[in-house]
C-alpha cells in the first residue's frame, strides 16, 4: 500500500518541498536577502570591474547553490558564483558585517518573520501519506538542514506525525556536516534503532537524494516538485513522484 519495499521499518522525510511547501518561503527569503546585499555591494563598487546589480534569480540560483543545502555553505555556494569570497565569519558578527554568517543569519530572520506572517502550506498528498504511514506502524523522521524545522512543523500541524527530527540545530550540536554528506540521515536511523537497509529516504533536492543514495539507504524516493525527475534518477532516486499520494496503491 505504500509503494515501499518488505522489510521498511522507518521513513526518514526531507521537510521543505517533501512535506511543506516551504521550499517558495526559504527561495523568498534567499532572495531578499542577497538582493539587499548585491545591490549595496554594486552601489558601492560604482565603477568597478562588475558594477551592474544583478539580482538573485529564484529558477536559476536556487535549485544549484542552496537548496537542500545547511545555511552557511548555501550562503557561501551562491557568492562564489557571482565571484565573491567573504569570510566566514561568526556569531559575533554585527547584523550587518559583510561576512558569510551575517548574510545566512540575515537570511534566516527573514524566513522565520515569513513563517509568522505569510504561513506554512502543506502538501495534503503528504498528509495522507503520513497518515498510511503511522496506520502501518513505521516510524517516522524529518531529516532537514533547517534550524526552523520544528517551527514548520507546529505551524504546519505535522507535529504529531513525526517521530523524531534530525534538523540544522542537532547537525550543528553534533558536528554533522550537511548534505549530500549522509550524516544526518544515518544520524535519524540509528536514532530511530533501525538498519539503513531497514529506512527509506525521501527527498526534493538533488543534494538529498545523493545523500540517501550514499548512505546506502533501502531506497530513496525523488519527489519532483521542480520538473527535474531525471536529474532526481541520475542522483540516486529509486522511483520518481510527483505527489507522495501516488505511493498509496489506490491513489487515496
Amino acid at each position: 500500500m505504500l509503494g515501499l519495499p518488505d522489510g521498511t521499518r522507518a521513513c526518514l522525510f526531507d521537510l521543505d518541498g517533501v512535506l511543506t511547501d516551504t521550499a517558495s518561503v526559504h527561495a523568498a527569503a534567499w532572495k531578499q536577502m542577497f538582493d539587499e546585499y548585491l545591490r549595496t555591494r554594486a552601489e558601492r563598487e560604482g565603477a568597478g570591474s562588475d558594477p551592474a546589480f544583478r539580482p538573485f534569480d529564484v529558477k536559476s540560483d536556487y535549485g544549484p547553490y542552496v537548496d537542500g543545502k545547511p545555511r552557511l555553505a548555501g550562503t557561501d555556494s551562491f557568492l562564489r558564483s557571482r565571484g565573491i569570497e567573504l569570510p566566514a565569519g561568526g556569531p559575533g558578527d554585527a547584523p550587518g558585517a559583510e561576512t558569510v554568517f551575517a548574510l545566512a543569519t540575515r537570511k534566516n530572520d527573514l524566513v522565520q518573520e515569513k513563517i509568522v506572517t505569510v504561513g506554512v502550506d502543506v502538501y495534503p498528498g503528504s498528509v495522507r501519506y503520513l497518515h498510511a504511514v503511522k496506520e502501518a506502524g513505521l516510524t517516522t523522521a524529518v531529516v532537514s538542514s533547517s534550524a526552523n524545522a520544528e517551527q514548520v512543523l507546529r505551524v504546519a500541524g505535522l507535529l504529531e506525525l513525526i517521530d523524531h527530527r534530525v534538523d540544522g540545530i542537532t547537525a550543528k550540536e553534533r558536528g554533522l556536516p550537511g548534505k549530500p554528506a549522509p550524516d544526518t540521515f544515518l544520524a535519524a536511523a540509528a536514532d530511530l534503532g533501525v538498519g539503513k537497509e531497514e529506512a527509506v529516504v525521501f527527498e526534493d533536492a538533488l543534494a538529498g537524494v545523493a545523500s540517501g543514495k550514499a548512505g546506502g539507504f533501502g531506497f530513496v524516493v525523488g519527489v519532483d516538485r521542480l520538473g527535474h525527475a531525471d536529474a532526481l534518477r541520475e542522483h540516486g532516486a529509486d522511483v520518481v513522484v510527483a505527489d507522495l499520494a501516488e505511493l498509496l496503491e489506490d491513489g487515496s
